[in-house]
């Protein structure tokens, strides 16, 4: 079973819109991950934000953001601040532009989310646009928030759905060059049939298995033997248990007829 999107918005293209759901492609959940103790009482510690000059815990309705302007001198951002400088890119992704697939340098490529229709009318118009890119061999540009943050996307076609990139930004990608230039560019031509031909020995078709992280499972053995020698803890009073929008598609073809047209009657 498919885990709950975190995303949901609309999906937008010229005059064509459906509604879309969004969940990140790869997860962390499988990690172990460990709580910090009390030694002493075997209690979990808890953190909590405190004034750097008073010394007091402060209250979660008192916590704001802060941009400093000077020593000690903040301009304070509350919560309403920050919303209303939200963007349309918060709940649409409006394709703007579309690039050759393998046009885009694989050091741009930051994490992968899945994309899917989040509405039986809107699937029509998701599929359309979904084959278009396939038969085009296009990818499609666009923007979209996450965590407040206005981020450059690309959408790529794969199988029945899309999977949508998050792209790193022009200065966070270092060109190669640098790092690559004085290394020989002639191989030792002896060598190059013996190494072709290890290489085809050792040539296997591609599993997850190859990725296997052995310290996790040395923990997850580790943890499992000290699970066996502990005894339970008796219950005490502290251990308790814890306790889509409206649709806007329109007649897909009505939409594309009248998005062709605009675009000529641009010069586009």
């Amino acid at each position: 079973m498919a885990p709950r999107p975190y995303w949901k918005g609309y999906l937008k293209l010229s005059l064509v819109t459906c509604p879309v759901a969004m969940s990140p492609a790869t997860s962390e959940s499988e990690k172990v991950r460990f709580h910090t103790l009390n030694r002493a009482t075997g209690n979990r510690v808890v953190s909590q934000y405190v004034d750097s000059i008073t010394g007091k815990p402060v209250k979660d309705e008192n916590e704001a953001k802060g941009y400093a302007r000077g020593e000690n001198d903040y301009v304070i951002l509350t919560d309403e601040d920050l919303d209303s400088v939200s963007l349309d890119t918060v709940r649409t992704i409006d394709i703007e532009k579309f690039v050759p697939a393998d046009s885009i340098g694989w050091t741009y490529l930051e994490k992968p989310h899945y994309l899917t229709p989040d509405d039986p009318v809107g699937q029509e118009a998701f599929s359309v646009i979904r084959d278009a890119m396939k038969a085009s061999k296009v990818v499609g540009v666009s923007k979209l928030v996450i965590g407040r943050r206005e981020r450059a996307v690309i959408l790529e076609p794969r199988d029945e759905g899309i999977v949508l990139w998050t792209l790193r930004f022009g200065d966070e990608v270092r060109p190669e060059g640098p790092y690559f230039e004085g290394i020989d560019s002639d191989s030792e031509k002896d060598a190059l049939p013996l190494v072709e031909k290890l290489i085809k020995q050792r040539t296997k078709h591609w599993s997850p298995a190859m990725v296997t992280d052995p310290i996790q499972e040395a923990l997850l053995a580790l943890i499992e033997d000290k699970k066996k020698t502990l005894k339970p803890r008796k219950a005490g009073k502290n251990n308790k248990p814890q306790a889509a929008s409206a649709s806007n598609v329109v007649n897909i073809m009505d939409a594309l007829k009248k998005s062709v047209a605009a675009e000529k009657r641009a010069g586009r």
